[in-house]
């Protein structure tokens, strides 16, 4: 009406997006948008997307077929709820399981017959998680899987990691290819990141560590790990009397004695209102009554302490001590915890049900839950091998610090001589806060700690901090140098990368946001060393495997925390997994910094550290 001289048919706005948006939906989680096929367009290649042909879906209704129908040599295999998928070309085979009597279909154990050559003999199978696999043969049909494997989610892991523990049909979605052909879209994953592992020089780091490794990690699962029920009943027990009796002592203090100490509104209530104790911060839920806040009111109450000391116990008495129990094979007293090799960014290891990465080690009480882990039998004992400061030596080797390299080579206390650098003292001056406080300095330069981190953690001003962090890099330019440069590599490749090419993207590098920035800066300055330390351990955990194996012990590799190892050892063969122990972790990499390992053994996890 206003007589605009436009044509209103390019003010359209189109409906049907490319499929580079569907993958930015998956990253954001618009699940009910992603899934959606009427609104994304049907054929586009990208970077990060193939265009495959629609799977030809035979639905299998005899079993003898089977035999003949697996013919290829690479064949894609995957088993869902409804039913057990094979693929080679561009045909699909289903065998569908029944859920029940009444259902069509196959039982679960014969439809798994059916194709059992694939798990044996000169055939590749192309997977999904390899070791879930091995681990559904084995307990449904007592099979063991020992074809050749090729296994997508470690290579999507590697290749195109999203920050999420993904499913097989999170690729589907990503890559846009049929749901309603799990093996058929299995096998075009296969051979979209076979390529980009090529173009990403990962080819190695995934056929000579990761692939391998998830065998290690499957003998790791299946040999568990026993747990002393007696005592971990009369830690509970003691426990849950010592919490009753801080319970009571909140209470009185309150006097209120039916205050629920579990209630963090409660809680806020009665440390901000009725104590007056600081200003508090008010959320829609109450009063914000986070550890952070607690421990900044320590000094102010003596109901602050209390309170910190029975989460404390309350977190140790439900996920560790009660929240074990029902994780216990009550036939053989073994918990069987999972490990995650797709999870984490920098490469470490993770694990779950029950995650035995995350039993705390600073205090005493959090200690003692290891004492609940034992050896098998009275004929065996607990072997452990820790790296020593493995980042703080990676940090010497590539940064090429001479300091540091000379410190660690003559075997100095590198706090100790740090403490001497950073204080402008004689090493025999240097106090242990002193040396405390250098060895803060240490680790928060690999962490890319900042002044404000670093006056947080030690309780002192800004600008003492900054102060620490000026001098250390005065006495150690090298480190400078070389942290500057990490930064600078990744806001030049979009990535940082590890001594194994094992690579992180940091997106937050170029974000707008100046505190993402900085946590991307974080990042880059501490991928290469974090990351590294992640695959040579890797590297320590195949060749002790390896050499266990080879020389005919019995004794086995059941578990891996972040720098540590624990052996379940006979004890006639003690002497030599410590040799062997010591040789695979210190020899894995040869670097201008040697790695050492110290060891320790004893009749429980606790005594063996």
């Amino acid at each position: 009406d206003c007589g605009v001289d436009t044509d209103v048919s390019k003010m359209i706005v189109p409906t049907i997006f490319p499929l580079s948006v569907r993958k930015r939906f998956i990253e954001l989680e618009f699940k009910s948008l992603y899934k959606r096929d009427d609104i994304f367009l049907a054929e586009e290649q990208t970077e990060t997307e193939i265009v495959t042909t629609k799977a030809n879906v035979i639905k299998i209704e005899e079993l003898e077929q089977v035999k003949s129908l697996i013919n290829n040599k690479t064949v894609a295999f995957f088993i869902e709820e409804n039913g057990v998928h094979f693929s080679f070309g561009n045909d699909e085979y289903v065998i569908p399981v029944r859920k029940s009597l009444f259902d069509d279909g196959f039982n679960l154990t014969d439809a798994l017959s059916s194709v059992k050559s694939l798990f044996s003999g000169e055939k590749t199978l192309v997977l999904w998680n390899a070791k879930y696999l091995k681990h559904f043969l084995k307990d449904n049909l007592g099979v063991e899987l020992s074809s050749s494997v090729e296994d997508v989610s470690l290579m999507k892991y590697l290749a195109d990691y999203s920050g999420r523990d993904e499913q097989l049909q999170d690729a589907i979605d990503e890559y846009g290819l049929d749901s309603l052909a799990p093996a058929h879209s299995l096998l075009s994953c296969y051979n979209l990141l076979t390529e980009k592992l090529e173009k990403e020089d990962m080819v190695s780091l995934y056929r000579n560590v990761e692939l391998p490794l998830s065998n290690v990690l499957f003998d790791m699962e299946v040999s568990g790990f026993k747990i002393d029920y007696q005592l971990l009943n009369q830690t509970s027990l003691k426990y849950r009397a010592i919490l009753d009796q801080i319970e009571s002592q909140i209470r009185d203090i309150a006097q209120d004695q039916t205050l629920n100490v579990n209630s963090p509104k409660q809680l806020g209530d009665l440390i901000f209102e009725k104590l007056k104790l600081g200003k508090g911060k008010k959320t829609k839920h109450g009063y914000s009554t986070t550890a952070e806040i607690l421990e900044s009111l320590e000094s102010e109450h003596p109901v602050i302490p209390l309170i910190l000391r029975y989460r404390q116990l309350q977190k140790l008495q439900s996920t560790y001590v009660e929240g074990f129990k029902p994780l216990i094979d009550k036939n053989t007293g073994l918990i069987h915890t999972s490990f995650n090799q797709t999870v984490t960014s920098t490469g470490r290891l993770s694990s779950k049900e029950p995650n035995l990465q995350n039993i705390p080690v600073r205090d005493d009480e959090g200690k003692e839950i290891r004492k609940f882990f034992v050896p098998k039998s009275e004929d065996r004992i607990l072997i452990g091998a820790d790296y020593s400061q493995i980042e703080l030596r990676l940090l010497a080797a590539f940064s090429g610090c001479v300091e540091l390299i000379n410190a660690f080579k003559n075997g100095k206390d590198v706090h100790t001589a740090t403490a001497s650098k950073v204080f402008g003292v004689p090493v025999d001056q240097v106090t242990p806060q002193m040396r405390s406080r250098a060895k803060a300095v240490n680790f928060g330069i690999i962490y890319g700690m900042s002044e404000y981190g670093l006056a947080k953690q030690l309780k002192i001003s800004n600008a003492e901090a900054r102060d620490y962090i000026f001098a250390y890099f005065k006495e150690y330019p090298q480190v400078k140098e070389y942290m500057n440069k990490n930064v600078a590599f990744a806001k030049e490749n979009g990535y940082s990368t590890t001594l194994l090419k094992r690579k992180r993207y940091i997106r937050e590098l170029s974000s707008s946001n100046y505190n993402l920035r900085q946590f991307g800066e974080r990042v880059a300055m501490n991928m290469p060393l974090q990351g590294s330390s992640a695959d040579i351990i890797k590297l320590a955990m195949l060749g002790v495997h390896k050499r266990l194996k080879q020389e005919g012990l019995k004794s086995q590799l059941i578990l891996q925390v972040h720098d540590e190892l624990i052996v379940d050892a006979f004890i006639s063969e003690q002497a030599q997994v410590e040799k062997i122990l010591i040789e695979e972790m210190e020899g894995a990499v040869d670097l201008a910094v040697k790695l050492t390992v110290s060891v320790g053994c004893g009749k429980t996890w606790f005594d063996a550290k």
